[in-house]
């Protein structure tokens, strides 16, 4: 290296050989960093160069790195997976059937989206993030063109199952699972798949005599808790197809579902006004839980400590729960709309950007859909922020969030209609809330599910058809 002065040619040099990208030593960037002392013969020239170099490498930002995975398909789902790696979500083994199909061509009415996809891909290349919609004939001003989002345009149909002859009145994907797949039906038979090619049957659960109206998987997705009007509750091991415990009740089991942290827990809510916590390996009553109606749905928030539960006369309840006890206590009673009419769908979700807290969307049988957040600090108390009229149903037809999108814009859910389409709104927007609709069905769409990556979406109909729809891949 050359003396004193020549540093600037010898700085210049070293800004030009060393690479940004090349991994270096701390303890040699600590060593280079330290002054010259005042008892060395020369200054050391690197010095200089060195410290220059450092100072224009500046850390990325950490927006940068929310932006990263945000809402860009992969990054979102690996980073939920990071969040929801301590569930096992393996899939039951079993000898699949041929029961299941491949949907050949999507056809030229399953999406409004698909038919502009050409215009999609214009609008993609020239910057613009959204795609053209044709409108819904909910309302006059949905008559017009709109815009679709594009996070929720779909490419078609992934597999239909057509097996069932009654009612599918519900279906669920496994816990952290993109593969399988259950429904219950109105004759009482619980049917478990596996979405993958191939598409396939895994097992036919035979055991309710009347309609299924709830189901959940327990956390590792070997058992399966079902509820009926049949008066009982069933747990179901799904790799050898049996029913493995019956609890019969006095009333029909109107809903089901396993506690999140202790999954030796079960929650039900039943025509006699009450929830009871079953000890689920031996399907014992822990505690129940009196209400002033018929408890048609319910969830539980992600803590266990929280339950959110609707009545047949439109009213949402929180309730408290002790996660190693069982015991009940509710804390607050909240109305959901004017209307005396059931709940149908209960929804937690963890977080929304909307409300920066946790949320709850709560449908009910007059279309009446709300949404509300919880104050965690308030024992679960809600506030409706916004709410949405729909038609009202004959059917007790369900409805979902849609968390992909919800995390960058909105508050998109989807359900299903007595028109036999599936639609898309966006709370947020006070008009022209439908952004997209699928159509495809038959008859009155009665279930929908997104599975655990969000590219597929489950929709059931009274006919007894499920249809699983694959959605476009967005950049």
């Amino acid at each position: 290296m050359a003396a004193a002065d020549s540093a600037p040619a010898a700085s210049s040099s070293a800004e030009c050989s060393v690479a940004p990208s090349m991994p270096t030593d701390p303890d040699f960037l600590s060593c280079v960093l330290q002054p010259p002392t005042p008892s060395s013969s020369r200054p050391d020239a690197d010095y200089a160069a060195l410290r220059r170099l450092l100072l224009r490498r500046k850390p990325p930002s950490a927006l940068q790195h929310r932006m990263e995975w945000r809402c860009n398909g992969k990054g979102y789902v690996a980073y939920r997976n990071f969040l929801l790696r301590r569930i096992d979500g393996g899939s039951a083994h079993s000898t699949p059937s041929n029961s299941g199909r491949w949907a050949h061509s999507p056809g030229p009415a399953l999406s409004e989206a698909d038919s502009w996809s050409s215009i999609r891909d214009l609008r993609t290349n020239s910057g613009l993030s959204r795609t053209v919609s044709l409108g819904s004939k909910q309302s006059d001003t949905e008559r017009h063109v709109r815009f679709a989002e594009p996070a929720y345009s779909f490419v078609g149909m992934h597999c239909i199952f057509d097996s069932c002859k009654t009612s599918v009145t519900i279906l669920k994907f496994g816990r952290a699972s993109s593969d399988l797949l259950a429904y219950g039906a109105a004759d009482g038979g619980l049917t478990v798949c596996q979405v993958s090619e191939p598409p396939s049957v895994l097992q036919k659960l035979i055991g309710h005599s009347k309609n299924i109206t709830d189901f959940d998987f327990s956390s590792n997705n070997q058992y399966i808790a079902s509820c009926s009007l049949d008066k009982t509750v069933r747990v179901w091991e799904i790799s050898k197809g049996t029913c493995i415990r019956v609890v019969y009740g006095v009333s029909s089991q109107l809903c089901i579902c396993f506690h999140p942290v202790n999954n030796n827990l079960l929650l039900v809510g039943n025509a006699n006004k009450e929830i009871n916590a079953i000890n689920f390996s031996t399907g014992r009553g822990i505690s129940k839980l009196n209400f002033d109606d018929a408890v048609t749905a319910l969830d539980v928030d992600h803590t266990g400590q929280l339950i959110f539960a609707g009545d047949a006369q439109g009213y949402i309840y929180t309730v408290s729960v002790n996660s190693h006890t069982g015991s009940l206590s509710r804390t607050h009673k909240n109305k959901s709309s004017k209307s005396k009419s059931p709940i149908t769908t209960i929804q937690y979700r963890t977080f929304s950007l909307v409300a920066r807290c946790p949320v709850l969307i709560s449908c009910a049988q007059d279309g009446n859909l709300s949404f509300f957040s919880i104050a965690t600090d308030a024992k679960g108390y809600l506030t409706l922020i916004c709410s949405l009229k729909l038609a009202s149903r004959v059917q007790t037809i369900r409805a979902s969030f849609c968390p992909l999108l919800s995390l960058e814009k909105g508050e998109f859910i989807v359900t299903g209609s007595e028109d036999a389409n599936v639609y898309f709104y966006d709370l947020a927007r006070p008009k022209n809330s439908c952004v997209n609709k699928l159509q495809g069905h038959g008859s009155p769409v009665i279930g929908v599910a997104w599975n655990h990556g969000e590219n597929l979406l489950a929709s059931s109909d009274s006919d007894g058809t499920v249809i699983v729809w694959k959605r476009a891949k967005t950049n």
